[in-house]
């Protein structure tokens, strides 16, 4: 273990000493503010209001609009995977079955939003990464550390918000694009975004379809289809009141492998949402949310054929009030899943009911966020979550910070009520998964460059985990704890025409029980993405470095999955006003790898296209 530490740390201090040149070179040469806003971005996830990523006394990343447009990835799990914090496995390339890991915890202990709107399967507990399209979102935050006191169950790793495009200054906008490449794929997309009066409007749509590849050896091709359609729509009226609207549906379809035998997956990933905000004085706002997502997946077998579809509505109330240089919010929350399954569930619906605040104080150079969370859910009963975080300002450049919060991740419908023909069965009685975390943190802020630097340990204990029962049937259990203790260091130069983003990882994700490796984690990772602006051309290239993981069967049998290097390539050409051309080119070097047993990814792809307008 010791040995461990002490190669990471050594990778640290390598990491840092080579960037130390680029920061004092950044501060001589530029003073853009348009890098700095890029370098110290606004966030909103890790408050629930708008704080540049220094003052939010979080681990934050943002992906920026420009970020998604150069490396317009096919997946979202290639946009996240290597950053920081950050850990993704597939069963396969294109729409098949992934997870995200944030700092080391599971797929359903971490909260994805879109435009503020939880989208999650009720009966596996995570969600379907795989059948959103990047083209559909115009930025990505990533905030690493529990947030139950704000959100509520299972953000004990952390949450990512992704953001819809909004509407331009005037207009009406138009963009489109269509391209294609290896596997058949082709893609397309178009929108169209403006601003009249008050009123701002957005509408999108994409459509994706490919040949895919095979996910096992000596397999075959398996397809992959994707349409989504996007609405927004907002007024804002002469007195300070907005109403808006949102609408993202993606449809399609995905093959797979089951067994060795072919089968498919329809799938519908949905959120609406309605809103109301009003400005009650010069320094207090109040905002009412209705909204409603859908996750629906039909599995087609050879033999049989099953449905899962789960719906989540919600009703959020937050009041913001400012107090001079401090802010309060205060707010409830009520959640109602339900699910409609061709499975037997001794129970199809539950409700939370939540009430919630926040503070954040500031007493220059020192500041303080504190928040607690008090939630009410008729399966698994009462929790109360809180947080705190301390930061002081060394100077202009540099801020310390401290936290600790608690979270917890529900038992999901599977997990309580499943039930099925072979004897596989949930457990009523289990509780909620409960976190506790502590973080230490700097970062160093200055016009053209930052760096990152977090410490963290997160202790989980009641950890659910299906095991074997014999006669090939399993059950949920709820007998395990984990100690995750992790480094993350991140950095950042927009400079002249070069920009760098880099990340590198070491997570120890320990099952307390067994003394092993969580299941699939990878204990390190490196990205560097590295880009570079020449006239009408552009340049650029991702490098992804991963260490081995493990794969545990029901019987606690390991199997070892090698580590990798990928490398990603992209080139851009604005050959003419509002025209441009792009060309990326997927694991460049071929490299056959995988992050799930037996499942292959996709070896070297590339893709051409050609996109109008802003």
């Amino acid at each position: 273990m010791k040995t461990q530490y002490h190669l990471a740390a050594q990778g640290l201090a390598a990491f840092g000493l080579a960037a130390l040149p680029l920061a004092v070179q950044a501060q001589a040469t530029t003073a853009d503010n348009a890098e700095i806003v890029a370098l110290n971005p606004m966030v909103v996830t890790a408050t629930l209001a708008p704080r540049t990523a220094d003052q939010t006394l979080s681990s934050v990343t943002v992906l920026d609009e420009a970020t998604l447009r150069r490396q317009d990835p096919t997946s979202m799990t290639d946009l996240l995977r290597g950053q920081p914090g950050v850990d993704v496995t597939s069963n396969g390339s294109f729409g098949k079955t992934s997870s995200v890991f944030i700092r080391g915890t599971s797929n359903d202990q971490s909260l994805l939003m879109i435009d503020g709107i939880r989208l999650r399967s009720a009966t596996a507990g995570g969600a379907a990464w795989q059948f959103l399209d990047p083209r559909m979102f115009q930025r990505a935050e990533i905030v690493r550390g529990p947030r139950g006191s704000l959100y509520g169950a299972d953000a004990v790793g952390g949450v990512v918000q992704l953001f819809t495009h909004e509407a331009k200054e005037g207009g009406p906008h138009p963009r489109f694009s269509a391209g294609g490449g290896s596997f058949d794929t082709q893609r397309y997309s178009a929108g169209l975004s403006g601003s009249s009066g008050g009123t701002r409007y957005s509408f999108a749509g994409s459509h994706l379809t490919t040949d895919g590849t095979p996910v096992r050896r000596d397999g075959e091709d398996k397809g992959y289809d994707n349409t989504s359609a996007l609405a927004r729509i907002a007024h804002t009226f002469d007195g300070g009141a907005e109403v808006g609207m949102l609408g993202l549906r993606a449809t399609g379809s995905s093959e797979f492998d089951s067994f060795g035998m072919p089968a498919n997956t329809d799938f519908v990933q949905q959120v609406v949402g309605i809103y109301g905000e009003l400005p009650l004085g010069n320094n207090w706002r109040s905002r009412l949310t209705l909204s409603e997502s859908r996750d629906e997946q039909e599995f087609l077998y050879t033999a049989s054929e099953s449905r899962f579809d789960t719906r989540s509505r919600t009703a959020r109330w937050d009041s913001t009030l400012m107090l001079g240089n401090h802010e309060l919010v205060l707010g409830a929350e009520y959640l109602k899943d339900s699910v409609v399954t061709t499975d037997d569930y001794l129970v199809d619906s539950r409700d939370n009911a939540a009430v919630f605040a926040q503070g954040m104080l500031d007493f220059a150079p020192y500041s303080v966020q504190a928040s607690m969370r008090y939630d009410d859910n008729e399966s698994y009963g009462e929790e109360l979550t809180g947080s705190l975080a301390l930061g002081y300002d060394l100077d202009t450049r540099h801020t310390l910070r401290a936290s600790y919060g608690t979270a917890f991740k529900a038992p999901s419908f599977n997990d309580l009520y499943y039930r099925d023909q072979w004897g596989n069965f949930g457990d009523p009685d289990l509780k909620p998964e409960k976190s506790q975390s502590f973080e230490l943190g700097a970062r160093g802020q200055y016009q053209a460059f930052f760096w990152d630097l977090a410490l963290y340990q997160t202790d989980i204990d009641d950890l659910i985990d299906w095991k074997d029962q014999g006669n090939f049937t399993s059950a949920p259990e709820q007998v395990d704890s984990a100690r995750i203790r992790g480094v993350e260091l991140a950095g950042g130069v927009d400079v002249d025409d070069w920009t760098l983003a880099a990340a590198l990882t070491y997570t120890d994700p320990e099952d307390r029980e067994t003394g092993n490796r969580l299941n699939r984690r990878a204990s390190q990772s490196l990205r560097l993405d590295l880009d570079r602006e020449l006239g009408d051309w552009s340049v650029g290239s991702s490098w992804i470095v991963q260490s081995h993981r493990y794969e545990y069967d029901f019987t606690g049998e390991s199997t070892r999955l090698g580590g990798f290097g990928l490398l990603n390539l992209r080139a851009g050409w604005q050959f003419a006003p509002l025209w441009s051309a792009r060309l990326t080119v997927e694991n460049a070097l071929d490299k056959e790898y995988e992050t799930t047993r037996e499942y292959l990814n996709a070896g070297r792809a590339a893709f051409v296209s050609v996109h109008f307008g802003q």
